[in-house]
């Protein structure tokens, strides 16, 4: 190869580095800026093919995707001074490019511990308003729309970030609070089971009475009902008696004493002693009786 091809070569090697180093892409999942000896030169550069001046200009590309910081639990107190061990996240995403890369270098770990900073100034300031049952259960959905919105505020403006959502993963109550919190809501627990025990008692105690005084009024009114009925059926008895000695006393009379007769001679081992002369053997003295 002699000098001149040699030449040739090497030109279109060094035009070939030049058009590679002029030719930039950015994706759908990035945002870029183009720099121009370290000064920001296009604040947004948008998705698509671009060129640029090579060694003069230099593409600087970020995440535009939703990105997650991931809070490592932090101890604050409630309005009546309890410590809750709070863990927590953020959801953010990059908005303003120039004040992100003025901000953070285009530093993704430094713009995550911007936002730590002010995610855990921000839930240290809320939870001090508020009790530990607002913080629980009561105002947790306004406090985290609230935070999120003053962030949102915040970050936009100092670093360049939107911070679309911030959540509590867990609320813990410290090792020595722990136990006499569970102590106490334990007495509460067994306070109400108590109250609970006395009122079944007190019902109970209604329903037995109740059942007992319709059991007495029951029995005495099935007592009255058998007296009543037995005294019919005495009245009926003797009624039918009455009738049948009218129609013949004296057949009557007979019979009374054959069965009378019968009863007391049935057993010849009962011994007597009565007067011949008694009316009770008229029968038996005289056929005509």
């Amino acid at each position: 190869m002699n000098l001149r091809n040699f030449v040739l070569v090497v030109i279109g090697v060094v035009a070939v580095l030049l058009l590679l180093q002029s030719v930039y892409i950015v994706r759908e999942t990035e945002r870029a800026i183009l720099l121009r000896f370290g000064a920001v030169s296009r604040a947004d550069v948008p998705p698509g093919l671009h060129f640029k001046l090579p060694i003069a200009e230099e593409v600087k590309k970020f995440d535009a995707r939703v990105l997650t910081l991931d809070s490592s639990p932090e101890t604050y107190y409630t309005l009546e001074k309890k410590p809750l061990i709070v863990d927590s996240f953020a959801k953010w995403r990059i908005v303003n490019v120039e004040n992100y890369y003025t901000a953070s270098s285009g530093d993704e770990g430094r713009a995550n511990r911007v936002l730590q900073e002010r995610v855990n100034e921000g839930l240290r300031n809320a939870i001090s308003r508020r009790d530990m049952h607002e913080v629980i259960s009561g105002e947790r959905d306004q406090l985290m729309q609230e935070l999120t919105a003053d962030l949102n505020r915040v970050m936009q403006d100092a670093v360049g970030v939107e911070v679309i959502d911030v959540r509590v993963k867990r609320i813990d109550l410290p090792t020595e609070v722990s136990t006499s919190v569970y102590e106490r809501m334990n007495s509460e627990r067994e306070i109400e089971a108590r109250q609970y025990r006395a009122q079944g008692q007190e019902l109970a105690l209604g329903i037995r009475a109740d059942a007992e005084r319709q059991t007495v009024v029951i029995e005495a009114e099935a007592y009255r009902e058998a007296e009543q009925i037995r005294g019919d059926g005495d009245a009926m008895s003797a009624s039918i008696y009455a009738d049948a000695f009218n129609k013949d006393p004296e057949f009557y009379e007979f019979t009374r004493s054959i069965n009378a007769y019968a009863k007391v001679f049935g057993d010849k081992s009962d011994m007597l002693v009565l007067d011949p002369n008694s009316e009770f053997f008229k029968y038996l003295k005289d056929d005509e009786g």
